[in-house]
């Protein structure tokens, strides 16, 4: 049975995971943070690689990618884990219910081969490509590799929907088989990120500027109310975006937050919130979206 980090282990013989800010270090079969990465054999290595929770065609705006080949459609897939703790995750079923051994949630393995056949058969009906999504991908950012080199081969597209938590050698690997990125930008406060999250608004913030200087970047915010909703909060993270290289052309996706996972106690975000902090967005960005409303 493999063991969850959190137990204490002895301070020899472990490996350190060089995927995100936390770098578990980890005992022969001990798992990390995101439960998607194991130490075996005095490496950290994929758990989760190929074992998908989730596989679906889906509208490219629903990464979403507003302004990236709009109107056709990708084939998504997704696995299990998150190096996140997000109270309101959407996909919390994929993300957090992989703390047992095997994951509660039910997986098949899909290998690379069998995963670009797959896309290429649904290219008669619009598909451009694959998109990685649903769980945190980089966590198992081998497959998305392997794939991704599959991918460019049979001359389709590779898409990655992410929270942007990991180290630029994770990304500097996989991004010249990237074609477009959805980050997931769940706010402008250190404390947000640490504190509520579990994660590093610095890591991320390096990731969405290394990756919109090669590829096209879209990002999203989830508002959540009385957390991330201020003006001045919408303010400073454009601010930001637009100070990035070519910035005020990123796409930026504000989306509504519906009650979920161990936040179903919150309400809704108010429809009219959501148009007012686009109509703030668009003081400082040319692309702004209203999402969820």
């Amino acid at each position: 049975m493999m063991e969850n980090c959190s137990k204490p282990l002895k301070s020899t013989d472990k490996a350190t995971c060089p995927v995100c800010f936390r770098h578990c270090r980890l005992g022969e079969g001990q798992r990390g943070f995101c439960h998607g990465r194991v130490c075996k054999e005095g490496e950290v290595v994929a758990q989760n690689y190929g074992e998908i929770s989730s596989l679906c065609l889906d509208p490219i705006e629903k990464k979403p990618l507003k302004r990236f080949h709009p109107g056709s459609k990708i084939l998504s897939v997704g696995s299990y884990g998150c190096n996140l703790s997000c109270p309101f995750c959407q996909n919390y079923e994929i993300s957090f219910s992989c703390n047992k051994n095997p994951p509660k949630i039910p997986t098949k393995y899909i290998s690379p081969e069998e995963l670009c056949y797959l896309a290429v058969s649904k290219v008669p009906v619009n598909n451009i490509g694959l998109a990685f999504t649903y769980n945190e991908p980089l966590i198992g950012y081998e497959y998305v590799r392997d794939c991704g080199k599959l991918i460019h081969k049979a001359g389709l597209l590779n898409v990655l929907v992410t929270n942007g938590t990991c180290e630029i050698e994770i990304l500097e690997e996989i991004l010249p088989l990237i074609d477009a990125i959805n980050v997931d930008f769940k706010g402008f406060s250190s404390n947000f990120y640490s504190e509520f999250l579990g994660g590093n608004i610095d890591q991320t913030m390096n990731f969405i500027k290394k990756a919109s200087e090669k590829c096209h970047v879209e990002i999203t915010t989830l508002i959540i109310p009385g957390y991330n909703d201020s003006d001045k909060e919408m303010v400073d993270i454009c601010k930001w975006i637009a100070s990035l290289k070519n910035g005020e052309n990123i796409p930026y996706h504000i989306s509504r937050f519906f009650p979920r996972n161990k936040m179903k106690n919150v309400n809704a975000t108010d429809v009219e919130l959501v148009y007012h902090l686009a109509d703030i967005a668009k003081q400082n960005l040319k692309y702004v979206y209203e999402g969820n409303c």
